[in-house]
């Protein structure tokens, strides 16, 4: 018998429990149930103000049309006329009637030297373009995209002179090299 008073009072024990968490539960629900009248009177309360007044709108300022009547002028920013034609026609340019080589359709900073070929005077220099072809150069061949010839081949390096523009309608030489490729 004494096991069954156990079980009987475990089972009376879990129905007390579970009738208290009811019970719990709905006084929980029932507080979620008050109305929510307060918060109604507040919102009719902030709408029975009065709306706050707009900004004027800003007044547009009226500017002065300004007629340019200087058309026919020189313009300041550009040299003129007489100078820029004694300029470009005095001193260096590239020669359009000469046929262009193949390096010269690669920009100077995408060619590399890979060696030389022959020694002293006969020295030919190797130059790869970016496609990988290995060309054979010597002085006096044209290579890079500012009409850069080449004047001396050595050991370590190609001295080239480029034609480049001087920004007022002429040209000046500049010099320039392309050293042996280390890899």
């Amino acid at each position: 018998m004494r096991s069954r008073d156990i079980k009987t009072r475990r089972t009376t024990a879990r129905r007390v429990a579970s009738f208290t968490l009811v019970a719990f539960a709905l006084a929980a629900l029932s507080g979620c149930s008050r109305g929510d009248a307060d918060l109604r009177a507040y919102i009719q309360q902030i709408n029975a103000r009065p709306a706050a007044p707009l900004e004027p709108l800003p007044v547009i300022q009226q500017f002065e049309t300004f007629e340019y009547s200087a058309q026919n002028l020189r313009d300041p920013f550009s040299t003129p006329l007489q100078e820029q034609e004694t300029t470009a026609s005095a001193g260096l340019r590239p020669d359009p009637d000469r046929r262009k080589e193949l390096l010269e359709a690669f920009p100077l900073d995408s060619l590399d030297m890979v060696g030389t070929l022959g020694t002293g005077a006969s020295m030919l220099g190797l130059i790869v373009d970016p496609e990988g072809v290995v060309y054979r150069v010597r002085p006096g061949n044209y290579m890079g995209q500012s009409d850069g010839k080449i004047k001396a081949v050595h050991e370590d390096r190609i001295d080239l002179v480029e034609l480049v523009p001087d920004g007022a309608g002429g040209w000046i030489e500049r010099d320039a090299t392309v050293a042996l490729d280390d890899q």
